[in-house]
């Protein structure tokens, strides 16, 4: 089995973000990236899966610049047996899934696996545009996954409850906790990374039509008042007429 797990190269979430060029790219000065949370339980569970399920291998994807080998090196930590690199910015949605979609066009996988959004964009969408041009279903949040030879079981998250699936490989998953426990690179895993392959390709030609107009930060928090615990009437006052929320 080959297992395909697609990682993000974000900012760790303690990280100050600010921005640069009229608010038009990140400043990654002083910023610690680390595997997309998401990720980090999908790649999780492909090497559970690979423990499990003789001849297993898993592959480590990530869209980026050079800057993003460490973030790679990290999954083959972890556990991945090598890792590929597309070499181009993580521009938008679309442009990502088609990258990734043409790697697993070029090499069939019988699962991809990657978090149910990064925690940069948080758009959510990206294993679903994959596994449209794939021609595969796509099913997120995944919160379980368990294979029986070409077949998996899977329970996900819906409004008010789960919902317990079943499916045909291949597919592509998003995936959330608890559907395994986070993994942390041993000393072995460190060393070894550092020679398993790191596959640099170049990027697709892809018209995305989307364009970055600029970022924004989120508007300061206002000042707070102070009311006397026994001064209820003015406490219901400011909330009815100046927060508005009554």
């Amino acid at each position: 089995m080959k297992i395909l797990v697609c990682i993000t190269h974000v900012p760790d979430t303690t990280s100050k973000i600010n921005f640069t060029d009229n608010n038009t790219k990140f400043d990654t000065t002083g910023v610690q990236f680390i595997i997309g949370p998401y990720d980090d339980y999908a790649l999780a569970r492909a090497i559970e899966l690979k423990d499990a399920i003789a001849g297993t291998t898993v592959t480590v994807l990530n869209v980026g610049p050079a800057d993003t080998e460490p973030t790679l090196r990290k999954g083959l930590a972890i556990g991945a047996d090598d890792a590929i690199r597309v070499n181009a910015e993580p521009t938008d949605s679309f442009f990502v899934a088609s990258q990734i979609a043409a790697i697993a066009k070029e090499t069939p996988y019988d699962l991809i696996l990657m978090g149910r959004e990064s925690i940069d964009y948080n758009s959510g969408v990206v294993h679903g545009i994959v596994a449209e041009l794939l021609g595969i279903p796509s099913i997120s949040p995944v919160m379980k996954l368990d294979l029986d030879g070409t077949k998996a079981k899977l329970a996900r998250e819906i409004e008010g409850g789960k919902e317990y699936l079943e499916v045909s490989l291949p597919f592509v998953a998003g995936c959330q906790e608890p559907i395994a426990e986070w993994k942390i690179p041993n000393m072995r895993g460190i060393m070894s990374a550092r020679t398993k392959p790191l596959k640099v390709v170049e990027p697709k030609a892809v018209d995305s039509g989307v364009k970055l107009q600029k970022f924004e930060l989120p508007p300061p928090k206002g000042s707070v008042k102070m009311i006397p615990a026994d001064n209820v009437p003015e406490l219901v006052n400011l909330l009815k007429n100046e927060a508005k929320v009554l």
